[in-house]
């Protein structure tokens, strides 16, 4: 199945979503049999999340619309982009989402702009002070929690988040367990 192929399923299955906490979201359709454990699906399934959390808790935007914005945007980052070129692919799902929702773009002059490199940057530190190899899941939960304070920040809409803990663990093959901040031991 191709990334595409993938990313039409996620935006299908997505919107069916009814909650307001961004990481259920996400694990709900990251647990479907077309989510690889890592994948350029993820440029695509993050960003999404957000959005539909963001719109289930009253966020104005047009859900379809911005939903295939994203889909567009994501299926331009490739994968492994981590590794090839230094930043997160979760990480620009969801700060794509931001832009989208915020309606910034490489002109806009009222903040938004300078607070969407905040988030990345602030975002990035703390996924590079744990290290590699790449993990799309621990990935996403650093992106979620600082995508989620973002938006609770700066828009009049409250998004849930608890501290996770890793439900993909035994999945990945490289996973850095106790260097994790997300794992739990079996």
């Amino acid at each position: 199945m191709t990334t595409e192929e993938k990313a039409n399923l996620i935006i299908q299955d997505i919107q069916n979503e009814k909650g307001i906490n961004p990481v259920r979201i996400f694990k709900n359709v990251a647990q479907k049999e077309y989510v690889s454990i890592h994948g350029p699906e993820h440029h695509v399934l993050d960003g999404a999340s957000i959005l539909v959390a963001f719109y289930n808790a009253g966020g104005k935007i047009d859900l379809q619309k911005s939903l295939e914005r994203l889909f567009q945007e994501g299926l331009k980052m490739p994968g492994a982009m981590c590794g090839y070129w230094g930043i997160c692919g979760a990480i620009t799902s969801i700060g794509a989402a931001l832009s989208i929702i915020d309606g910034t773009g490489p002109l806009s002059d009222d903040g938004t702009w300078g607070d969407h490199m905040q988030y990345t940057s602030a975002a990035i530190l703390e996924l590079g002070s744990i290290n590699g190899p790449r993990c799309c899941k621990r990935d996403a939960m650093i992106a979620f929690k600082h995508g989620i304070e973002y938006i609770n920040a700066h828009f009049p809409v409250h998004l849930e988040y608890e501290e996770q803990q890793c439900e993909f663990s035994e999945q990945n093959l490289q996973c850095i367990h106790e260097r994790c901040p997300f794992y739990k031991a079996p």
